[in-house]
């Protein structure tokens, strides 16, 4: 890779003051945690319009957490990784408003991260379809992992559903909203491990790019935005983001 696009970031992170950061699924690849839509992802095995659709778990909720059984085995073994702990520390030093996220791994938030923004919810979060009881924590999933499938809740006997959004299910309003506002309001956005293609989160940086904000790509592939970054870098984000954030 360039030193000069190395060097290039380097000078608009230290030059920012309000920096944001959208991430995909390629910034957890090094916790051990593959793009589901890559190969040995997990829609080679799971047709996501089958265990994965709002209206398909609502009909039998025991197909999504038969391929949940796997996706909590996985997340519960993955830790953050360099990306994620680089991000921790920028926003440590008061210089990253926001972490916005398509992914449901939790890893920005065990990194140190506060203010997180999941577009499309958290896997290790549920709640009973019937009482709307909340469960927080990896409890539910290690029963899931365990092959307790579907889990109930011990309130009311209610199927129990992860706050990951599916597909069919709208994203959440609130977390859509905080997102836009941190576009809005940000001079430079990190864009990280995502290939832009999932909309309407896709059009984010574009977003920051209308408000007046630099960006920075950082992805092993290319994107069908990549028009609107000004320093593009290509390559593994676990690798990248702790060479153009510093320790200085």
């Amino acid at each position: 890779m360039p030193q000069d696009e190395i060097e290039q970031a380097r000078r608009l992170i230290k030059e920012s003051n309000r920096i944001s950061a959208f991430t995909g699924a390629g910034i957890s690849v090094d916790s051990g945690i593959p793009d589901f839509r890559s190969e040995g992802g997990l829609w080679e095995r799971y047709d996501p319009y089958e265990y994965a659709t709002y209206d398909g778990f609502l009909n039998d909720p025991s197909k999504f957490w038969t391929m949940g059984q796997e996706l909590a085995e996985v997340i519960l073994k993955a830790h953050p990784n360099d990306a994620h702990k680089a991000l921790a520390l920028l926003e440590k030093r008061g210089k990253l408003t926001g972490v916005i996220t398509q992914n449901i791994d939790n890893l920005h938030q065990r990194a140190g991260n506060e203010n997180v923004i999941e577009l499309h919810g958290n896997y290790l979060r549920a709640y009973c379809m019937k009482c709307k009881k909340e469960f927080v924590g990896e409890t539910i999933h290690r029963r899931v992992a365990d092959g307790d499938i579907p889990p109930y809740c011990d309130e009311c006997d209610g199927v129990l559903k992860s706050e990951a959004i599916l597909f069919g299910e709208p994203l959440p309003e609130k977390a859509m909203s905080r997102a836009i506002e941190v576009c809005k309001n940000t001079d430079l956005m990190l864009v990280i491990g995502t290939s832009l293609q999932v909309y309407p989160a896709a059009y984010l940086p574009q977003l920051a790019k209308n408000s007046g904000a630099e960006v920075i790509l950082v992805n092993l592939e290319g994107t069908n935005r990549d028009n609107v970054a000004d320093v593009i870098l290509r390559g593994r984000a676990a690798q990248i983001l702790p060479r153009i954030i510093t320790m200085e």
